[in-house]
């Protein structure tokens, strides 16, 4: 087995875990780092699919009495029937557009470009929002009905555009529409789940004809990886997001998204192109 593979795989499966829930795109910096390392083949595609599958499980993990309450009362408590609703209705949009523009998504917009292009914008989008004064009416994600869970939905639907960030625009989103920080980052969690769930599974189909047992070793890697960074990233990012602004995240992908474009322009990186 090559070490150095392996390296990357533990380094991409960090920051896979470390940026799937935080409001700076985890599939834009996979690109980009991916880029970097140079494991931007074909392979590298379903890598970087099945790792995201680790982080949503750790947020599984993580609310795992909740999904177990939920999955139990499924049928028989209404709290529980009018959670897996909003999800089924915040998750509609992605699913539907996905499928509508799968082709052109992946083979035009994936590059380190367009993402360095997309942080710049949402990082200004983000400060944007944060500068307006709101007063969120919904403080708990039990208190959303379907029309507000669409709505997000359809925030969330923006990233399928590689560096807009899917949790950052359901959070963002979220707040637009009155939620809550907390409640806004929770129901982000919890979106995730059908979302990534279906996107991972899709790729893969779409994509398995690139599967091999040669790959099983780094893939393995870099999903344990992904799964104990989320773990710890989902829990930190919980506590913060209660009382704290996101104008640190927002700088941070103006910061990443100029660099990127500036290594580009003046010649210091080769990054690929569609």
């Amino acid at each position: 087995m090559d070490i150095a593979l392996l390296l990357k795989a533990a380094l991409l499966g960090i920051l896979e875990g470390l940026t799937e829930f935080l409001p700076v795109s985890s599939t834009g910096h996979l690109i980009i780092f991916g880029d970097l390392l140079g494991y931007n083949d074909a392979h590298s595609k379903v890598f970087k699919i099945v790792i995201q599958l680790a982080a949503i499980m750790a947020v599984c993990w993580d609310y795992r009495e909740r999904v177990v309450s939920v999955a139990r009362g499924l049928g028989r408590d209404p709290a529980a029937n009018r959670f897996v609703l909003n999800l089924m209705v915040g998750f509609l949009p992605a699913a539907v557009l996905g499928l509508a523009f799968y082709k052109t998504i992946k083979g035009v917009l994936f590059n380190p470009l367009t993402v360095a292009v997309a942080l710049v914008a949402g990082g200004i989008v983000i400060l944007w929002i944060e500068r307006r004064a709101y007063r969120p009416r919904l403080h708990d994600v039990d208190s959303m009905r379907w029309p507000d869970a669409l709505k997000v939905g359809f925030a969330q639907a923006m990233a399928m555009v590689p560096g807009v960030s899917r949790s950052g625009a359901t959070i963002m989103g979220g707040l637009m529409f009155g939620l809550s920080r907390k409640a806004a980052a929770e129901f982000s969690f919890f979106l995730a789940i059908p979302t990534m769930l279906a996107a991972t599974v899709y790729d893969v189909y779409k994509n398995r004809d690139l599967l091999s047992l040669d790959d099983v070793g780094v893939i393995a890697v870099g999903f344990v990886f992904s799964f104990l960074a989320a773990m710890v990233a989902v829990r930190a990012f919980v506590r913060y997001v209660s009382n704290h602004s996101f104008a640190p995240f927002a700088w941070y992908r103006i910061g990443f998204g100029l660099f990127v474009l500036a290594s580009w322009q003046l010649g210091w990186v080769e990054w690929s192109t569609p």
